[in-house]
């Protein structure tokens, strides 16, 4: 079922429910309202009978003997009747002694029971039949003037006007909900449609995108920036990041087949070399097999750094353990000086610090970024390694006066198999994945990685980490388990 269609139901169920309420409502009201006022008229109509009826006994002296003798004269029923109202008037031991004319040939049957009650002075409305058709009947006692209840008023009314305008109203309610409900259920499924054309527009331009599998389209945003155009927008900037990593992946496997087929030619090259016995001399020979070996070790580096991307990218976890900074920069300092060939490696600030983290990978990262600062770098530069720490951050500061790195490149400097120009090629013997790797694991420690260069004059990368959390047990506490302090490091 589609979302239109489930819009309309709900839209047309909920007003349903609130038609039927109201009309149920309305129905009820209307309802208990002429009944009630059919009460009143009835009471009214007997209070006035009563009332004559007293004038009438008052002039009249032993009226109950002559009641019992049949000579009580009373007024005749039809002074008090109208066309829709009908009296009647009952003595004490049931005889009728007088009745409307507009009763004709029938009788209002009251039951003993409303008489006992009406002598005891309640009001008695009830529902009664005659001749097929409903009355409603008031019960009021005639009283003397001595308090005696020598007969009774009995008063009906046709409730033919009241059941017909109920029927009527039940009937308008009733057809009154079905249009409405009809009308509803035409316009809910307009607006729906409507609100949702747009949805579905964006949702085809999206199929088309995707089965076109032109990644270059975009949808087109509706001139009303509402949730509908913020959904297209959203869709546009979500197509434009898919293209930019499509096109990135694309660039990644061209740069890893262009990488890999070099060495691969190299290897091959030199197998064929020694196949034709083309290398027959000792020398030869060895030179050929340490080209085969350069080229093979070169293969393994790039496949390992692409190793350690995927893990980087998959979200592995890094090993966690304390790492004292100022140890490990003075062990990379040692070690690079193997590197330096002819440029000059020296030690700045080294402030004592300590992080948590990985220290085989934070210690490639050094390597890797001192490595290249002395790749770049011609005999008789210099490069300066230094550690800082402030409140929250350390910072590993490798500084060169090598040929330095244009302005317009180092947005790109950290992006996979990038490369500045031919001094940074791959004749250097690098695979153009350090930079990416070394951001990769600054990113995994919660660090960032800065850049300032200029030509001719230098760079400086700044790696920034941040410091452990150093937990202190309270003294008291300490006094109760050891005397000596506790250092927690997460």
């Amino acid at each position: 079922m589609s979302i239109r269609t489930r819009l309309t139901l709900w839209y047309v169920g909920l007003l349903a429910l609130l038609l039927i309420v109201f009309g149920v409502a309305l129905y009820a009201t209307v309802y208990i309202t002429s009944y009630q006022e059919v009460d009143r008229a009835l009471q009214q109509r007997a209070e006035d009978i009563r009332a004559s009826l007293a004038t009438v006994l008052n002039l009249q002296n032993d009226f109950a003997d002559i009641l019992r003798r049949g000579g009580l004269v009373l007024p005749n029923a039809d002074v008090f009747s109208t066309g829709d109202i009908y009296v009647q008037l009952r003595a004490l031991d049931g005889r009728i002694i007088s009745r409307s004319e507009n009763l004709g040939s029938q009788y209002v049957v009251i039951s003993p029971d409303l008489h006992a009650r009406a002598k005891r002075g309640e009001i008695v409305p009830s529902d009664l039949t005659v001749n097929k058709t409903r009355l409603r009947a008031y019960v009021a006692p005639i009283v003397t003037k001595t308090g005696e209840v020598i007969g009774f008023v009995e008063v009906a009314r046709s409730l033919w006007q009241v059941d017909n305008t109920l029927r009527e109203l039940a009937t308008l309610i009733s057809v009154s909900i079905a249009a409405g409900l009809v009308v509803a259920a035409f316009g809910g499924w307009f607006i729906a449609g409507k609100i949702l054309g747009p949805i579905d527009r964006v949702t085809l331009a999206a199929q088309k995108i995707t089965r076109a599998r032109d990644l270059g389209r975009r949808i087109e945003v509706p001139e009303t920036v509402d949730e509908v155009g913020r959904l297209a927008m959203t869709f546009n900037e979500m197509l434009a990041r898919i293209e930019d990593l499509f096109r990135a992946q694309q660039r990644f496997v061209a740069d890893v087949s262009h990488e890999l087929r070099s060495p691969l030619t190299a290897v091959r090259g030199n197998l064929d070399l020694l196949k034709r016995g083309a290398a027959q001399e000792p020398e030869e020979r060895a030179q050929v097999v340490e080209a085969i070996d350069s080229e093979t070790a070169r293969m393994s580096r790039l496949v390992s750094d692409l190793l350690l991307l995927a893990r980087q990218d998959s979200g592995v976890p890094i090993a966690k353990q304390p790492i004292e900074l100022d140890t490990l920069l003075l062990e990379v300092y040692r070690q690079a000086q193997l590197i330096a060939k002819g440029v000059t490696l020296t030690l700045g600030a080294e402030d004592q610090a300590s992080i948590v983290g990985d220290r085989d990978r934070l210690k490639q990262v050094l390597l890797n970024l001192v490595d290249n600062a002395c790749k770049y770098t011609a005999q008789g530069g210099k490069v300066t390694l230094s550690l800082i720490k402030d409140d929250a951050w350390v910072k590993i500061i490798v500084q060169d006066t090598g040929i330095g790195i244009a302005a317009e490149n180092i947005p790109n400097l950290f992006d996979r198999f990038y490369r500045v120009d031919k001094a940074r090629s791959r004749d250097a013997g690098g695979t153009g994945l350090g930079l990416a790797i070394t951001k990769s694991v600054i990113d995994a420690h919660n660090g960032k990685i800065t850049v300032e260069s200029e030509l001719g004059k230098g760079s400086t990368f700044t790696v920034w980490l941040p410091l452990a959390e150093i937990k202190t047990v309270p003294i008291t506490t300490l006094a109760q388990q050891s005397p000596r302090l506790v250092l927690n490091e997460t």
